[in-house]
C-alpha cells in the first residue's frame, strides 16, 4: 500500500532510519512531498532536484569530444565528464546518446562517468528525475510492462532522461508521461496496465 504524504506527515509510529525521513519522539516523519511505501518502508519524493549517487545509471548526450575526455549533457543536473578507460570499446562524437554509470562525484557539480554504452537511433524523453522511481516501479514492474505492451526498447536514466527505440514509441511515451503526471496516486501499475491494454491496438 502506498500513501501520498507531505512534509511532516508521520509514516511510522516506530523510529525508522530511512531516506527522506526524520525521527522525532520515537516516531518517523516525512521530510518531503512524496509517496510512502509501507511494505518496503521507503519514501519516494515527487518534487525537488535529483541528487546523484554512485553507480546511478544515467542517460546523456555527448556535447564535446576533447582529448582524453568527453563532455556529457545530463539535462537536469548539467554536465558530466566521461574519461575513456583503457578497455573502453567505443569512441563517441557530439550528438551521440549514451548510457553510463556514475563512478565518482567531485564537489557539488562534477560527475565522473564510467562504463559508457552507445544508444543508437531512437529518441529521448525528459521527465522530472524525482518521478523516475515511479517510472521504474517496484522490481522494474512499471517500465517492463510499458516496454512489453509497446514493443519499445526503453533505457531509463536516474537523471530524468529516457531513451526509446522501436515499437510503438508514441504509446510508450504517453504511458511514461501518464506515470509522471499521476506519480502521486496509488495503484498506478494497474492503472498504466489498463491504459496500455486499452490503447495497444488503437
Amino acid at each position: 500500500m502506498r500513501d501520498m504524504i507531505i512534509p511532516g506527515d508521520m509514516v511510522s509510529d516506530k523510529p525508522l532510519r530511512i531516506a527522506n525521513g526524520f525521527i522525532q519522539n520515537g516516531k518517523t516523519y516525512s521530510k518531503v512531498l512524496g509517496v510512502y511505501d509501507a511494505a518496503e518502508r521507503t519514501i519516494i519524493p515527487l518534487e525537488g532536484s535529483w541528487m546523484p549517487r554512485l553507480e546511478d545509471s544515467v542517460v546523456g548526450i555527448i556535447t564535446e569530444a576533447r582529448p582524453k575526455v568527453y563532455i556529457v549533457d545530463l539535462s537536469y543536473f548539467g554536465r558530466a565528464l566521461l574519461i575513456p578507460g583503457k578497455y573502453d570499446r567505443y569512441e563517441f562524437q557530439p550528438g551521440d546518446i549514451i548510457s553510463a554509470l556514475i563512478k565518482n562525484i567531485e564537489g557539488k557539480n562534477t560527475i565522473i562517468l564510467e562504463d559508457p554504452k552507445p544508444l543508437e537511433g531512437g529518441t529521448i524523453l525528459s521527465i522530472k528525475p524525482k518521478k523516475i522511481p515511479r517510472v521504474i516501479g517496484k522490481k522494474s514492474t512499471m517500465v517492463r510492462q510499458i516496454a512489453e505492451y509497446s514493443g519499445t526498447h526503453i533505457v531509463v536514466g536516474m537523471n530524468g532522461l529516457i531513451w526509446l527505440k522501436d515499437g510503438n514509441i508514441a504509446l510508450a511515451t504517453e504511458a511514461l508521461l501518464k506515470v509522471e503526471r499521476e506519480a502521486h496516486l496509488s495503484g498506478l501499475t494497474d492503472t498504466i496496465k489498463n491504459f496500455l491494454e486499452k490503447n495497444k491496438s488503437e
